[in-house]
């Protein structure tokens, strides 16, 4: 279990889905989901307070720049599939969640 193939079914930067889908598969009963997320950020901010970003200030308050994702064993690929389409969620695996602005070269 621990080392099965894992495939990823979503990657992206939406948590409303990520946590709709994280809720159905556990009620469904999958074994072996792993999910979790990381920053989009390639550069943090810098300065005297570095956990204080001057950009989470603004009028639309905290931005959220996390890319959230969610993997299946490769055997359960179809299944979890299956089961997200019966519930009308879309399962999306972006190739770059982050985009070419988001990217520092």
């Amino acid at each position: 279990m621990w080392f099965a193939k894992k495939v990823t079914v979503f990657k992206r930067k939406d948590k409303d889905t990520w946590l709709k889908i994280r809720d159905v598969l556990k009620t469904a009963g999958l074994s072996g989901v792993r999910t979790g997320h990381y920053s989009a950020d390639s550069l943090v901010a810098c300065g005297c307070g570095p956990k204080l970003d001057p950009r989470n200030f603004g009028a639309g308050g905290y931005i959220d720049r996390e890319i959230y994702f969610v993997d299946v064993k490769a055997e359960d690929e179809e299944r979890a599939r299956s089961i997200l389409a019966a519930q009308g969620i879309e399962a999306v695996v972006e190739a770059d969640p982050v985009g070419k602005l988001g990217r520092m070269l």
